[in-house]
C-alpha cells in the first residue's frame, strides 16, 4: 500500500467519521455548524502536519541516497584510476 493512499484513507476515515458523529449529536444547527468547521480545521492541520512528516522523511531518504550514490561514483572513478594505472604499467 502506497503512503499516499493511506494517507488519503486515514484523512477521509477520520471526516466521514466526526462528521458522522456530529450530525448524530443532539445538538441545534448553529452548535453543529460550529463544530463541523472546528472538525474540518482540526483534520485540516492534522493533514499538512503528516504531509510535513512524510516529506521530512522522503528528504532525509532522497539526503541519504545522494551521499550513497556520490560514495559510489569516488569508488568507481578510484577502480577506473587503479585500473588505467595498471594497464599503464
Amino acid at each position: 500500500m502506497s503512503v499516499t493512499r493511506f494517507l488519503a484513507g486515514f484523512i477521509v476515515g477520520g471526516a466521514i467519521g466526526a462528521i458522522t458523529g456530529i450530525l448524530l449529536a443532539p445538538k441545534s444547527g448553529e452548535e453543529t455548524r460550529a463544530m463541523l468547521a472546528d472538525s474540518a480545521k482540526e483534520a485540516m492541520e492534522k493533514a499538512n502536519e503528516t504531509v510535513k512528516e512524510i516529506q521530512s522523511k522522503a528528504d532525509d531518504v532522497v539526503s541519504d541516497l545522494q551521499k550513497k550514490g556520490d560514495e559510489i561514483k569516488e569508488k568507481l572513478q578510484g577502480l577506473i584510476n587503479q585500473q588505467k594505472s595498471e594497464a599503464e604499467a
